[in-house]
């Protein structure tokens, strides 16, 4: 039936080219963006997926950034306790060869006086963005024995949390300038000798069978101050190792986050260029439709004529 109070056929023409003008602007707005999900209202699900797990590789930026300190921090106390071995052996050599009858032992030890204030300028000089591993004041305020490294940021149905490398430097220490238990300004007991490796003097010894003996002491003591420090030694390049490890486990982590996010929101452009020629295609067929169905009703006048 033709009527001219109701069109049907135009109204038909008409909700089809609507419906295809907002696909058409979806199509248009994924190829501008990018994205097929660029907003709650496109799919709130994976919109609020992907947003959640932006926020997460950024805290993620910011643990790669705290391995990246941890990293620097470490080698400077690697830098630093290698030296320091170094140095400490040539003090083992010098008392050594002070060991040889006659020697002049004034003499050596001025060598050994210079040696020790190296110790001390490595120590106190293997500092990172204000940390020190190696020198340090176990009585200052906020004084912790167990360093932390950031390591991961972990998101569970329970929340988030973040993880730590820990470790324990009064192990590596060298100096303590409050109680003195540093690997070489602590007090060592061998046989019948009480000395410091940071202060030990042999200036006054004799080639008398005690004196001997004493400097025999003081051998086996620095001696043992090197096997300690080579021990932290280890211990430091080992959290080294597993804070390398964690540093590519992070990066990977973040690139496998952004590509999950890329599943979920990304536009396949390949798809949404296809679609949009196959959409102008119907834009122009829903505009024909809809002229021709609004024509029709300007044939209801031939009747009257």
């Amino acid at each position: 039936m033709n009527s001219i109070n109701t069109n049907a056929s135009a109204m038909t023409a008409l909700q089809s080219l609507n419906q295809t003008n907002k696909m058409m602007n979806q199509t248009q707005n994924a190829i501008s963006t990018g994205f097929s999900v660029s907003s709650a209202k496109d799919n709130a699900a994976y919109w609020s997926i992907a947003t959640t797990m932006r926020s997460d590789n950024k805290a993620l930026g910011t643990v790669q950034d705290a391995l990246g300190l941890g990293t620097a921090t470490l080698d400077v106390a690697s830098t630093g306790i290698t030296s320091a071995i170094e140095v400490t052996d040539e003090i083992k050599k010098k008392l050594v060869a002070a060991r040889e009858p006659g020697v002049d032992r004034v003499k050596i030890q001025s060598e050994v006086t210079e040696l020790q204030a190296q110790l001390q300028s490595i120590a106190d000089s293997s500092s990172f963005s204000e940390e020190n591993w190696l020198s340090v004041d176990s009585s200052a305020a906020g004084y912790n024995a167990t360093k932390s490294i950031v390591s991961s940021f972990n998101r569970t149905s329970a929340g988030v949390s973040v993880s730590t490398i820990d470790i324990d430097i009064s192990s590596t220490e060298l100096y303590d300038a409050n109680d003195q238990s540093g690997i070489v300004d602590q007090d060592r007991t061998v046989g019948g000798s009480t000395f410091k490796v940071s202060t030990l003097d042999i200036s006054a010894l004799t080639d008398a069978a005690a004196d001997l003996t004493t400097l025999e002491e003081y051998i086996s003591g620095v001696d043992t101050a090197i096997e300690e420090m080579t021990t932290a030694a280890t211990n430091i390049g080992a959290v080294q190792s597993r804070v390398d490890i964690q540093a590519d486990f992070v990066s990977n982590l973040m690139d496998a986050v952004d590509r999950g996010i890329g599943q979920l929101v990304d536009a396949d452009m390949n798809k949404e260029s296809t679609k949009l020629q196959a959409l102008q295609v119907q834009q122009q067929l829903g505009i024909q439709a809809l002229s021709i169905a609004n024509g029709n009703s300007q044939n209801i006048l031939a009747l009257f004529r």
